[in-house]
């Protein structure tokens, strides 16, 4: 997990422009995939993916195919309501998406992922999505709300957070949300 210094690299932000919206507004996004925590954000995506996706598969869409089936269920039922999250990995409030990933652990029996302990995962995570520094303009930046585009953890860690909303939302609802983040 430690980062190369000959292949960490600065990263920086760029916008691209989103067309399909009025206005054409962009969309910042901060290079991540050379950043020194990558190697720490990897790591704990292959760890705690695994488990998002055993414990969320009955509400999780996982491709075109899934979705376009699901679509013509609810919308037979009557069960759809589109949602849009904007800028969902670069909005993400930090503290709370540390408490709620360490909740949906605890809420599915884990105390510790192949034993490591789940203060040890938080402070780990704590990591990859508060040291994100990157240069715009010739100045140095922290990003102090979400975490990096591109972060491998990052996907995972929306998922969660997506999660418990749902869950909250919908905790009294016969036919939960079906949600994945990047369709």
């Amino acid at each position: 997990m430690m980062p190369k210094r000959e292949k960490v690299q600065l990263t920086y932000l760029y916008f691209i422009p989103k067309p399909h919206k009025a206005g054409t507004p962009l969309r910042p996004i901060v290079l991540s995939m050379s950043m020194p925590t990558t190697g720490i954000s990897k790591f704990l995506d292959k760890l705690i993916r695994p488990i998002f996706d055993k414990h969320a598969r009955s509400i999780t869409i996982i491709d075109g195919v899934d979705l376009i089936h699901r679509l013509e269920a609810y919308t037979t039922n009557g069960h759809l309501i589109p949602k849009t999250y904007l800028y969902l990995y670069t909005m993400l409030p930090q503290e709370e998406s540390l408490d709620i990933l360490i909740e949906f652990l605890v809420q599915h029996d884990y105390q510790k992922v192949q034993n490591i302990p789940i203060d040890i995962i938080r402070k780990l995570a704590l990591i990859v999505i508060k040291e994100n520094v990157f240069v715009h303009e010739n100045k140095f930046y922290r990003q102090v709300i979400g975490s990096a585009m591109g972060s491998a953890f990052t996907l995972t860690l929306a998922n969660i957070f997506m999660w418990k909303w749902e869950n909250n939302l919908f905790t009294d609802w016969e036919y939960p949300i079906k949600y994945t983040a990047g369709i």
